[in-house]
């Protein structure tokens, strides 16, 4: 009986001893993964094509020519026959002046002439009467005793020096004739005339006002401005990543606030051909016709850019591009492992971005990059997904 008893206990203990929590513990803890297993990844394939796309850049519309008047003389203003929103035509008078220092001025000129010519007249008179002179004496000379040969070359000698004096008087008479064209020429200064066709945008003094040539240099007001409208320039900063293959005569599309609905084209004209190394862009002058007057110096324009390459570049998905404190780099796929490429990234276009480095078209790249993911890694790909269009 006792040995009944101590074999059922046994039992119960070995029992109570396979269900026990630890034991059930053991049984459900996973199998460790293996440290060497890869990494799966989504995988593109770089594609090669040629770039070509539209970028919008900012730009502003100028007047083709402008021009700030200012007296060429110290004068008061007499009349302005034009006012801001004139239309000009060229050689048109805009504004007059009056100096009455002039007046005294011609007048002095004028006397100057007309002593200068007196003073000719003269000399040609006494030049006329010692020339007969000399004249009678050679033909009274010929015959002989009747006049000394010494009293003939003094004769001659008399003529020569009044031949002296006309010239000089002469050119006394031009140098008159010059002061007198001169204080006409400044007083045609009075009269201020429009230099083109054009549009007076700012008028600032009136009637009254005294003016003088010293304004323009210490930055005082001009009298008016005036711009050519009808042809505007419009300038674009054109980044020196989207100078791309641009060319004389190539047509543009751009818009203005006042008809954001409406595209307007424009030819290239000016290309400056360098870039400016405070802002990295390249100034490029559009030719824009504005016969019909909707378009206004001044405005801002969102100008359509044509960006081009003439050769083919490589294009990833932007997500297959990651940055690390020391690189730009995508990873290549080769032989099932990670490969650290180091780019350049260029233009982005639906999704994709250029990159130029050690890739070539049809490369296996991680589409989805990490430095988490090192050069060397085992990578498993289910499958390669292409970003070709």
């Amino acid at each position: 009986m006792k040995h009944w008893l101590l074999a059922s206990t046994l039992v119960m203990i070995s029992s109570l001893g396979c269900d026990s929590p630890s034991n059930k513990g053991q049984e459900q803890t996973p199998a460790p993964q293996s440290v060497n297993s890869p990494t799966t990844v989504s995988v593109a394939t770089v594609v090669s094509r040629k770039l070509h796309i539209t970028v919008n850049l900012p730009s502003q519309l100028v007047p083709y020519e402008s021009v700030d008047i200012y007296p060429k003389i110290t004068g008061f203003v007499q009349t302005v026959t034009v006012d801001r929103g004139s239309r000009v035509r060229h050689g048109q008078v805009l504004v007059t002046l009056t100096a009455p220092e002039f007046t005294s001025q011609r007048a002095q000129a004028e006397a100057a002439v007309r002593a200068a010519q007196s003073q000719l007249a003269t000399a040609q008179a006494k030049l006329a009467s010692d020339n007969g002179t000399y004249l009678h004496m050679v033909a009274a000379a010929k015959t002989p005793g009747v006049i000394a040969e010494n009293d003939v070359m003094v004769a001659n000698q008399t003529v020569s020096a009044d031949k002296g004096l006309v010239d000089a008087a002469e050119q006394n008479v031009a140098a008159a004739h010059d002061a007198l064209s001169s204080i006409s020429q400044t007083e045609a200064y009075l009269v201020i005339k429009a230099p083109f066709d054009g549009v007076v945008t700012t008028r600032n003094l009136h009637p009254g006002a005294l003016i003088g040539p010293a304004s323009g240099q210490a930055g005082a007001q001009p009298i008016l401005q005036i711009v050519e409208d009808k042809r505007l320039r419009l300038v674009v900063p054109v980044p020196e990543a989207q100078v791309g293959e641009m060319k004389e005569g190539q047509q543009v599309s751009f818009t203005v606030p006042a008809y954001p609905a409406q595209p307007f084209q424009a030819p290239i004209r000016r290309i400056s051909h360098q870039v400016d190394d405070k802002t990295r862009t390249m100034p490029v002058e559009l030719d824009a016709a504005n016969t019909d007057g909707k378009l206004s110096s001044g405005s801002f324009a969102a100008v359509q850019w044509p960006v081009d390459r003439a050769y083919p570049t490589l294009f990833v998905p932007t997500s297959a591009v990651a940055t690390d404190q020391q690189h730009t780099f995508v990873i290549r796929v080769r032989d099932s492992k990670a490969e650290w490429i180091s780019v350049q990234t260029g233009l982005t276009v639906n999704g994709e971005i250029e990159v130029f480095g050690e890739l070539k078209a049809g490369d296996a790249v991680v589409k989805n990059a990490t430095d988490a993911i090192h050069s060397g890694d085992r990578l498993q790909t289910p499958a390669i997904q292409t970003n070709a269009h």
